[in-house]
C-alpha cells in the first residue's frame, strides 16, 4: 500500500485472502472503501432534478472543479439539501470524483482474493454514518480517522456530511521520524512513541525523538484546525461542536489534548460500537478496546446494509 491505495495487488490480494480462511468468513461480497489524496470531494449546487439524471449530467459539470481529466475519473455526487434559487430549486450537494487507477487497483486487490466487490463507499462517508449518530444527529461534528498515511476529516451536520478532506499525514510518519531520531526499527520506534507521546515531559534520550513527534504532529492538527475554520467561515452558524477520533493512529497520547487546544474544541475518543449491538460469543471487551480501528469498516457494512 502507499497513501491509502493499493499498489502490489497480488501482496494485498494474498493478504485478504489468507485472512478470509484464517477467520472462516463464509460471504464473498464486499463493500470497499476508498479515500486518499487522488480522491477529490467539492461542494457543488446543481438545478434540482432526479438523481439519475445528476449522476449523467456530471461529466459535463465538473471538468473545471477537478484536478484530472473527466474521462479518468469515476464520478458520484451526494445531496444534501435544497435551496430555493432565482430559477427554482437548487440541490446542495458533494461531488466526489475518484480517479479510475485508484479505483482499479482496489477492486483488482480484492478480485485476487477470490471476493466479489459490490460497492464502492467513500471512508469520509462511511465515517459519518457511524459515528453521526444518537445525540450527534443534534449537532455539528468533525470525525477524525487518523490511519496510517492518510487522515480523513468529515465534518457532519445533523447527520449529513457536509465537507470531507483527506490529509496526506498518519501514524505511520511519526513512527518514521522516532525511528529516525532514534535510530531504531521501525517496530521499536511504534512502542517508543507510544510511550513518548505529543506534549508530554520526556527523558533527555528522547528528547530527539519527542521534538520530531511534536513537528509531524502539530502540521497535521494545524491542517485539521484550518479545514474547521474553513468550514465554520463558510457555514455560518454551523460551526463544529465537537470533535471525535478514530483510526489506528488516533491513541496516540496526548493527541487529542493538543487537538482540543488548537481547535479550542471538545475532543473525544469516537465510540462506533455504541450504537451497535454486539452478538453473543464476541469477544466484547476486546471489541471495546480496539473500536476506534473499526470505525470506517462499520460504516461501510451500515451503508451496504441500508
Amino acid at each position: 500500500m502507499r497513501e491509502g491505495e493499493v499498489v502490489e495487488r497480488q501482496t494485498v490480494g494474498s493478504t485478504i485472502k489468507r485472512m478470509w480462511a484464517e477467520h472462516k468468513f463464509s460471504g464473498k461480497q464486499v463493500v470497499i472503501g476508498v479515500g486518499n489524496q487522488r480522491v477529490v470531494v467539492r461542494d457543488l449546487d446543481l438545478p434540482a432534478m432526479p438523481m439519475a439524471q445528476v449522476r449523467s449530467s456530471l461529466p459535463f459539470q465538473v471538468a473545471d472543479l477537478i484536478p484530472v481529466a473527466v474521462d479518468d475519473a469515476i464520478l458520484d455526487y451526494l445531496p444534501t439539501g435544497v435551496r430555493q434559487g432565482e430559477g427554482g430549486d437548487v440541490m446542495q450537494g458533494l461531488l466526489v470524483a475518484a480517479t479510475k487507477d485508484t479505483v482499479g487497483a482496489n477492486t483488482a486487490a480484492v478480485e485476487v482474493a477470490g471476493l466479489r466487490p459490490t460497492v464502492v463507499d467513500l471512508s469520509a462517508f462511511a465515517l459519518a454514518r457511524v459515528m453521526a449518530r444518537g445525540e450527534a444527529l443534534e449537532h455539528t461534528v468533525a470525525v477524525l480517522d487518523v490511519g496510517a498515511r492518510v487522515t480523513t476529516v468529515a465534518v457532519v451536520t445533523r447527520g449529513v456530511p457536509r465537507m470531507v478532506r483527506m490529509l496526506p499525514s498518519g501514524g505511520q510518519d511519526v513512527t518514521e521520524a522516532v525511528a529516525a531520531a532514534l535510530q531504531i526499527p521501525l517496530d521499536q520506534a511504534e512502542v517508543a512513541k507510544r510511550a513518548i507521546g505529543v506534549g508530554f515531559a520526556t527523558a533527555p534520550e528522547h528528547q530527539r525523538a519527542a521534538e520530531q513527534i511534536t513537528t509531524v504532529v502539530s502540521a497535521l492538527v494545524e491542517a485539521v484546525r484550518n479545514t474547521l475554520v474553513y468550514y465554520a467561515s463558510s457555514h455560518p452558524g454551523e460551526g463544529v461542536e465537537h470533535v471525535f477520533l478514530t483510526g489506528g493512529a488516533s491513541h496516540l497520547p496526548g493527541l487529542g489534548q493538543y487537538l482540543s487546544t488548537a481547535t479550542r474544541l471538545p475532543v473525544s475518543a469516537g465510540q462506533p460500537l455504541d450504537n451497535v449491538e454486539v452478538a453473543r460469543g464476541v469477544a466484547s471487551d476486546r471489541l471495546a478496546e480496539e473500536q476506534h480501528t473499526l470505525a470506517i469498516a462499520l460504516g461501510l457494512a451500515m451503508g451496504a446494509a441500508a
